[in-house]
Parts: structure tokens; sequence; C-alpha cells
């Protein structure tokens, strides 16, 4: 009996052990990268320029008697401005239209001679000469007449001029002479100034070396430069919601600075752009049809600076590959080489894979975010 039970004894110690379960898979979050349309933009800085400008000067000299409008208000084509003293113009009219009687009188004078003489010339009344000299006093009374007619035009056109009127529609600035002022034709200062701002140019400064990728953008596109699509933004970095286009680019370089500059047309309706404000402006440089964007958090560095991407193959194994990224848009990376739409990257818990791994793939929760079909613009 002691033997049985030394034998049963050992043969429960010679029993193998229970092996251990095997580690899980690692859980990771995986985004499929898909295709959309790309547009590659620069971020350049701009100055605004007026649509049209123009300074209020006087056509004649006088004496300031009122101002018509309200300072920094909306004004239209035409709209009176300032009223200068219209007393001295008055009297020019008169005096002319004075004058302008006088010579009607005066030819009318010489005319009826020039009639009485003639059938006595015909006659042989008159000596020719006597009849030559009444037609002449005629001609030259006719003439007299339309130099009056002209000066009385002209003191009238005077006399119109003594209300200033603004020559196009925008926002006139503040007043630059006050009531009272005595103006003249050689004044340097302008009475006012009105600036045309509901559409306005926005001039932007590119190297000229960037040219190429502009024009080249433009070849592909379809209508030229001006389709290309311009995003002005504000000192906040947000768009402002208004529309642009190039209008010409590359018209000559600066020597000291290399660049060309870029004129911007843009629509103002708004008034949020006004002149001399410093902006930044995106402006389209190449157009990627079927571009792929990875998040830059699924982008790692190897220690040579080699940008690198997990990538799970369809029995979700992990493997490390080479990438080559380009342009930033919102977080993510442009992709230039080594994925392609279709691929499975790890976006989150890379630090838990190894080669030939298999893991427990999750959906990213910004993947509806990501991956849209819209246009997208890449940033430089």
């Amino acid at each position: 009996m002691l033997i049985a039970a030394a034998l049963l004894s050992l043969a429960a110690c010679s029993k193998p052990a229970p092996e251990e379960g095997a580690a899980p898979p690692a859980a990771v979050t995986v985004l499929k990268l898909q295709a959309a349309p790309v547009l590659l933009s620069d971020e350049l800085p701009g100055r605004v320029a007026a649509f049209r400008t123009a300074d209020i000067r006087p056509q004649v000299g006088g004496i300031v008697l009122r101002r018509q409008f309200e300072q920094g208000a909306e004004v239209q084509a035409g709209q009176k401005l300032f009223q200068l003293n219209p007393a001295p113009f008055q009297a020019d009219v008169d005096s002319a239209a004075a004058a302008l009687q006088h010579a009607v009188a005066t030819a009318n004078r010489a005319s009826s001679q020039a009639e009485r003489l003639k059938p006595l010339v015909e006659a042989d009344a008159i000596s020719r000469q006597a009849y030559d000299d009444a037609v002449a006093q005629r001609e030259q009374a006719v003439a007299t007449v339309a130099q009056a007619r002209a000066s009385l035009a002209r003191r009238r056109l005077d006399l119109a001029f003594a209300s200033i009127e603004a020559p196009i529609a925008g926002r006139i600035g503040s007043e630059l002479v006050t009531e009272g002022a005595l103006v003249g034709l050689a004044d340097a200062t302008p009475m006012a100034r009105i600036q045309q701002i509901d559409k306005v140019y926005v001039d932007v400064r590119q190297p000229a070396a960037a040219l190429a990728a502009l024009r080249a953008a433009s070849a592909e596109g379809k209508g030229g430069a001006d389709k290309l699509p311009v995003t002005i933004l504000g000192a906040d970095g947000q768009p402002h919601p208004v529309t642009g286009r190039i209008l010409f680019s590359g018209i000559s370089v600066d020597a000291g600075t290399g660049d060309a500059v870029i004129r911007v047309l843009v629509d103002n309706p708004q008034r949020q752009l006004l002149p001399g404000m410093f902006v930044r402006a995106r402006i389209a440089r190449a157009v990627q049809a079927d571009g792929v964007l990875v998040p830059q958090q699924a982008v790692l560095r190897g220690s040579d600076g080699q940008a690198q991407a997990w990538v799970l193959d369809g029995a979700h194994k992990a493997s490390l590959k080479p990438v080559t990224v380009g342009d930033v848009v919102e977080h993510q990376y442009v992709v230039n080489g080594g994925l392609k739409a279709g691929d499975t990257v790890v976006i989150e818990g890379q630090e838990r894979l190894q080669p030939g791994a298999t893991v427990a793939p999750q959906p990213w929760k910004r993947a509806a975010a990501v991956a849209t079909a819209a246009p997208v613009s890449a940033v430089r």
C-alpha cells in the first residue's frame, strides 16, 4: 500500500504544468486611404488696394461755401460734394451773355449793310471795293458771334464747376478742406478722396521662381489663371467670405527681393477689406485629381529621418513601409509615394507593433472627417 501511494504521488509531480494563455493581438486604430481631389496652394502676404480711387479737386478757384456729403458715407457718381461761391462765375456768365448780344446786334447790322450794297454794286452805283469791305465786315461780325457764344459756354461751364460732384461711386473719406477755404487748380491737397471698395485688388508678392508652377496650373486649368481659386485670409487665419481671381502675374521682378507681384481681384460686398490692409492670400499652384492624404500622426520618422508608416495587409498583419510625403493640409500629409488609395494605415497604437504581428484594428474616429470626396487645399 505504501509503495502504491508513493507511485501515485510521483506520477502527480511529474505531470506537465498547463501552458500560459497567448497574448491577445494589439489593438490599433486604422484608416483606409481614399483618393480625392487635392488643391495645392501657397499662402502669401498681400496688401489691399482700392478698385478705383478719385481725388476730389476743384476745376475752378473759389471759396468753399458748404460741404454736401456725410464723411465716411457711400456716395454715387454725380452726387454733389462741395459748393463753391457761385457769384463770381454768375457775373462772368452775365457779362458773356451781354457780349454775345452785342456781337449778334453787330452781325445783324453788318449783314443788312452787305445786303443793301449788293444791288448797288451790280448797278455800278458803288465801287466793288466798298461792297467787298461790307462783306468782310459781315463775316467778321459772324466770327465774333461764334467767339462770344463759346465764351458764354465756357463761363456757364465754370459756373457748373462751382458745384463739385463725385466722379465715381464709392466710399468718401473725411473732408480735407472746410467751409471758407480758398481752393484753386494748383492746390497740392485734394478736397476729399473717394475709393471704390465693393471690389478691391490684393497685390501679392511671390518668389519669381514659383511663377512656373502657377503658369503650369493655369495651363492645366480650364480658362487660364483667372479660373484658379484664391482665398483671402484675415489676421486670425480664417478665410474671408469673399472670392478672388488672378488678373496677372510676373509683369516685373523686384531686383532687390526677387519677388513678382500677382494682382488678385476680390469681390468685397461687405466692405470687410479696406485699402492698405495687410492680408494673406491662398493661391492655388497645382491640382491633384486623385490625391491621397494621410493623418500626420500616422507618419513616423526613422533615425535617418525617413518617413515611415505602418500598413496592414488583408490578414491584419503589420508591416513598416517607407513613404514620401509633401504638403500639409488640415493636419494631414499629401502622399507623394509609398502609399496608395485602398491601403489600410495604422493611425494610433504604433508603439505596440512589430513587423509581421497580427493586430486587432479598430476604425479611426476621425476617419469620416478626413476621407471626404470634396476638394481640399494643401498649403505650403
